[in-house]
């Protein structure tokens, strides 16, 4: 089961409540007034058991459990023994035996049978490597009859966390995938699966939200979120409509414990049917690409732009030679629709994207400095995950050492009293001590942070670089108090940082100024 850590606290409100009435008489009704309830209610035939349903969908539902080899190095010194030597110039002493031992490990979770001759539906993380230096030696399914089968990995799709296996069985009990898109908030939901790895198991809730984002980017950032419990050994197991119905595969869950509390995410039927079917025919998912990086427009970002919240995301990069790039979109760019589609938090750009036909010509709606445009392009295909890994990039932290304060220019003073961070000229010896890999980089890099400003609650730290402030370019700390001095005179409270770390891909973000 993947995790996704939040902290919960409850607040209890005592008191006596009132009625209070807004607006003309007569010109609307309570939302819960009697004969809008009596319209609304719960049809007759609601569900006062799902004992039937869950006796005919159960044997469907298989557990799933992996048996790895995890190669582990052995040392025959103490703790922190090896990281001594090295530190004083030593050289570890050599055993002369091989210092690497296999341990054994495994993993548990859920699927379902999606067709008579043995396929069968489940998240990738349930029978991925558990980490590095891992190997699967075995994939077995377990049927509700206590059967069990060797299975066979027929594909796997990192991108949507899913995967498809094959058992040689003949006859067996099959599910259907059904139309998620017609699911509602409030609609009863059935979740089977083998949590903690007690064996078949059934809970019921409802749907709590839909197109629900938990990690913030990507396609497949769009989950049904329900209260029925899920917990650990409930990947891969299918989330149920009161008709019978797959409308979802559960896949994570937010908890501070560990167990259930509650909130629980499964990937949508209308999602997750496409990619099954790629795979079972052999082939790699197709998805829709256009070549840049994206960041979600934050509150500091969006004022620091003088834009709304929680309308386009704002573009981080640009691929040389990408759709994107060959249609004119830029760093910095805030895409606003695609194909007369709304970038929100719930139809994020990475989804939309990944919708269209690969070789389509679509129109792309941006703001680049405060002005609205228009641009085509044609969709690409998505590269695989390992492609796409290759594109960024890594580096080392180093520390960079601020100037002394006398020896500070007065542009260097303005960004300091103003930003919150003492920044200098990024020269080349500066470059090679950050290990940087692209020699064009210009910039100024912070030195120094004020920990009690905006600069610091927002992350940014010694040897970050400073690429750009409000868009404009910051190759000096002249022309970073520049850039920061035509804010203010714009009554700008904040302004709008591009901000590189080490070899990897730059990052805006919104920094409130120092008031004076």
């Amino acid at each position: 089961m993947r995790y996704v850590y939040g902290i919960t606290a409850a607040l209890l409100l005592g008191g006596t409540a009132a009625t209070l009435t807004v607006g003309p008489v007569g010109a609307q009704t309570a939302q819960n007034d009697p004969a809008a309830i009596a319209r609304a209610a719960p049809r007759a035939g609601a569900p006062m058991s799902f004992a039937d349903l869950a006796a005919r969908l159960q044997p469907a539902v298989v557990n799933i459990s992996t048996k790895q080899s995890i190669e582990v190095s052995r040392s025959p010194f103490p703790p922190g023994f090896e990281e001594f030597f090295r530190r004083f110039g030593g050289r570890v002493p050599e055993t002369g035996e091989d210092n690497t031992i296999t341990q054994r490990g495994g993993s548990l979770g859920s699927g379902f049978i999606v067709s008579a001759d043995g396929y069968i539906v489940t998240n990738n993380h349930v029978i991925a490597p558990a980490r590095d230096g891992a190997t699967v030696d075995e994939i077995t399914v377990t049927l509700a009859d206590r059967k069990e089968y060797e299975a066979e990995l027929v594909g796997r799709d990192i991108a949507s966390d899913l995967a498809l296996l094959k058992i040689d069985a003949q006859n067996l009990p099959f599910v259907r995938f059904g139309d998620s898109t017609q699911t509602r908030v409030g609609d009863w939901v059935v979740a089977i699966g083998n949590p903690f790895g007690l064996g078949g198991t059934v809970t019921a809730g409802i749907v709590s939200a839909l197109h629900r984002g938990i990690t913030g980017s990507g396609a497949y950032d769009r989950y049904i979120q329900t209260d029925a419990s899920i917990n650990q050994g409930n990947s891969g197991g299918p989330m149920f409509d009161v008709n019978g119905n797959v409308i979802g595969i559960n896949t994570a869950l937010i908890s501070p414990t560990g167990g259930n509390v509650g909130i629980g995410f499964a990937i949508p039927a209308e999602q997750a049917r496409p990619v099954i079917e790629a795979l079972r025919r052999g082939e790699r998912p197709v998805r829709g690409y256009i070549g840049v990086s994206l960041q979600p427009l934050d509150e500091g970002i969006a004022d620091s732009l003088g834009i709304p919240r929680n309308r386009g995301e704002l573009i981080r990069g640009v691929q040389p030679g990408s759709p994107a790039a060959r249609a004119g979109i830029e760093q910095g760019d805030v895409i606003i629709t695609v194909d007369g589609e709304a970038v929100t938090p719930d139809q994020t750009l990475s989804y939309l994207v990944a919708q269209q036909p690969v070789g389509s010509r679509i129109p792309i709606e941006l703001i680049r400095n405060g002005q609205r445009r228009t641009v085509t392009l044609i969709i690409a295909e998505r590269p695989t995950e390992e492609e796409l890994a290759e594109l960024g990039g890594g580096g080392e932290e180093a520390e960079i050492q601020p100037e002394p304060e006398e020896q500070q220019t007065e542009s260097q003073r303005q960004a300091r009293e103003s930003l919150g961070v003492t920044v200098q000229t990024l020269t080349p010896a500066v470059a090679r001590q950050l290990q940087l890999n692209d020699a064009s980089i210009r910039g100024v890099v912070i030195a120094a942070v004020d920990p009690s400003s905006d600069a610091a609650a927002e992350g940014l730290r010694p040897g970050d670089i400073i690429l750009s402030i409000n868009q404009n370019a910051t190759p000096t700390p002249e022309a970073a108090a520049a850039a920061v001095e035509a804010a203010r005179r714009t009554n700008r409270g904040s302004v709008l940082l591009l901000v590189r770390r080490g070899n990897n891909p730059p990052l805006y973000v919104g920094v409130d100024l120092v008031r004076s």
